[in-house]
């Protein structure tokens, strides 16, 4: 593994894909951290766990970009309203999408490019959201549903 990196954002293993949740202080990463947590236990989204919340180790092997808790917060997420919890939680995963929330450059019907992003040098797909709500549907569609020109 090389060029390790500590950033401050939330992060969910959903099935053997992990979401990195990126955004601003107060933008929704933990709220949709664990509205994914809570879809997964209703059965409308397959198994979630929480990476990281609030900080993340991020670290490149190979052609994957991995996602790691730091030890200091492992299975620690902020619930507003009730403050610091304790939840289950994976200590890593490969990082296969990720959700910028209150990003200035999201669109109603974005560009192909705006799409993608690069993290450490490989290119991962990605959400563009307004509020951590908005994403939480916009990862549902990404998840339930095929970009058209991929359709069968």
């Amino acid at each position: 593994m090389t060029r390790d990196a500590t950033i401050h954002a939330s992060a969910v293993l959903i099935g053997d894909t992990a979401i990195l949740i990126r955004g601003p202080s107060g933008s929704g990463k933990s709220h949709l951290a664990f509205e994914l947590v809570l879809a997964a236990r209703a059965g409308q989204i397959p198994p979630c766990l929480l990476i990281g919340d609030d900080r993340v180790r991020l670290a490149r092997d190979g052609n994957a970009v991995m996602v790691h808790t730091g030890p200091a917060l492992e299975g620690l997420i902020e619930i507003h309203g009730l403050g610091i919890r304790r939840i289950d939680f994976t200590p890593k995963g490969r990082v296969g999408l990720i959700v910028d929330l209150l990003s200035d450059d999201r669109q109603r019907m974005p560009e192909p490019a705006a799409l993608m992003t690069e993290l450490h040098g490989i290119p991962i797909p990605r959400i563009l959201a307004g509020t951590a709500d908005h994403a939480l549907r916009l990862v549902f569609a990404t998840l339930l549903t095929q970009p058209y020109g991929e359709l069968r």
